[in-house]
């Protein structure tokens, strides 16, 4: 069931569609019937939470023209449903801790005793206002009684309805529609369905739990942080589990998304969002963000931001670097402190260590990117491509005026501004550059070399 705002949120967005761990929380919801139950599930929306049909796939629609409680809603399922079901589990599309196993094993209860209906109950620590399940002296569930409407007696039950349900559903078909509208709300409520299978003559069954959280559901921001950190405990704990490393789990954000190899290392306060993935034996240090990434194996990234980039195997990158799109950084190659990449592909080897920018740009193997490098790609209307050569030596604050190609082997000096195509092997000097050979005393830059005195890495 997914037609309800939740106003308590005091939100525009559906409740529904608000985040946990980068997805949605009513998706967490679909995916537990979908493994429970192996069929495709439906997904009751209203007008006001018509979003939540961009929210997730492999489901079908059904819409609740009118949201008139949970009764209601149920009825528009059970009328999409395919003749041959015979069971039908309903959820509610708040309570995205729920696993598929709990799902399971409530479809067994139901099925054990042929019941007209099995529910999920908690055994509360505090109640609160949630509606009590009531039994019979023969342990069997009797009713489902609100808090308003219950008597001392009945207050006193520490046992409430999750709002969780497994049905025959050749019996829901022929009794859903004899739910009586409320005198006070004119809304339907599914909990009067106990009542009508009692009637009946038919046996309703409770699954009780433990009121561990798992059932949490979400009404406002505070449990909402709440499932978010339950959440996250449990992401957490299944990559440790599976052979990743942190230091310290309680400062690591990793969505549901990500993808852990074996030997990654999480240092303290990182985030890792969306569809990133990281390779096996690689560290992201203290203080990154990763975003919609692809990290190969035995890096290092530190103290950085990477968004919708792939760096790879063997690549550095920070402290204090920030790749944004479309960023490509090759194997062994280093981005270092205070570089910032834009849609740039870098080759293996090339190390661009300080205080550079390079914009829509392509960089040969071997290439040393000089401090205070920069691209200029754009020219205030559109932006240009500059191309760097293999083994390419830049002085420190070379600025490359694009469209520009660098050649092979091709140097600049310190402070050129090259406007110009650089051919391979010479060295452009000045303010604009100009084009000379280099002086024969003048050796070849080492890629691999940790400092330069007129590159400066």
């Amino acid at each position: 069931m997914a037609a309800g705002l939740g106003t308590r949120m005091k939100s525009r967005t559906p409740k529904l569609l608000h985040p946990l761990a980068g997805r949605p929380m009513v998706a967490y919801v679909v995916d537990a019937g979908r493994q429970a139950t192996g069929r495709r599930p439906i997904v009751v929306t209203s007008p006001a939470t018509a979003a939540v049909r961009d929210a997730v796939d492999d489901v079908d629609f059904v819409l609740q023209a009118e949201p008139r409680g949970t009764g209601d809603a149920v009825a528009a399922a059970v009328a999409a449903l395919p003749a041959d079901a015979d069971e039908i589990l309903v959820l509610t599309g708040d309570a995205p801790l729920l696993e598929a196993d709990l799902l399971a094993e409530l479809l067994d209860e139901r099925r054990l005793d042929q019941a007209a209906i099995a529910l999920i109950a908690v055994d509360a620590i505090d109640p609160g206002n949630l509606g009590r399940v009531i039994r019979d002296d023969a342990g069997t569930v009797d009713r489902i009684v609100e808090r308003k409407d219950a008597t001392d007696e009945e207050i006193a039950v520490n046992e409430i309805n999750s709002g969780l349900y497994a049905f025959d559903a050749v019996w829901l078909r022929s009794r859903i529609g004899a739910l009586s509208p409320s005198p006070k709300t004119s809304e339907l409520y599914l909990t009067e369905l106990v009542e009508l299978a009692r009637a009946d003559g038919r046996l309703v069954v409770a699954l009780t739990v433990e009121d561990d959280g798992r059932l949490l559901g979400i009404n406002d921001r505070a449990e909402l942080a709440q499932a978010e950190w339950d959440l996250r405990t449990r992401i957490n704990g299944e990559h440790m589990l599976a052979g990743v490393t942190m230091r310290d789990p309680s400062t690591v954000y990793v969505d549901a998304t990500v993808t852990l190899a074996a030997d990654v290392t999480l240092e303290p306060n990182v985030i890792l969002r969306g569809a990133t993935a990281v390779g096996e034996g690689t560290t992201i240090g203290a203080g990154s963000q990763v975003v919609d990434s692809t990290i190969g194996a035995g890096c290092l990234v530190w103290a950085s931001v990477v968004e919708s980039s792939t760096v790879e195997d063997g690549a550095r990158v920070g402290p204090f670097s920030h790749l944004r799109p479309g960023s490509h950084v090759g194997p062994d190659a280093e981005v270092g402190n205070f570089a910032e990449l834009k849609s740039t592909r870098l080759g293996r080897g090339v190390k661009q260590h300080h205080m550079s920018y390079l914009g829509d740009a392509e960089v040969g193997q071997g290439t040393n990117v000089g401090a205070g490098t920069i691209t200029a790609n754009y020219d205030g209307r559109r932006k240009h491509r500059t191309t760097i050569g293999e083994r390419v030596f830049l002085g420190v604050d070379t600025m490359l005026r694009a469209p520009i190609t660098v050649g092979d082997g091709a140097k600049t000096g310190a402070g050129a501004v090259v406007t110009r195509d650089v051919p391979p092997g010479k060295l452009a000097v000045g303010m604009p550059a100009r084009m000379r050979d280099p002086r024969p005393d003048e050796p070849e830059p080492d890629p691999a070399a940790a400092s330069s005195a007129d590159g400066a890495e």
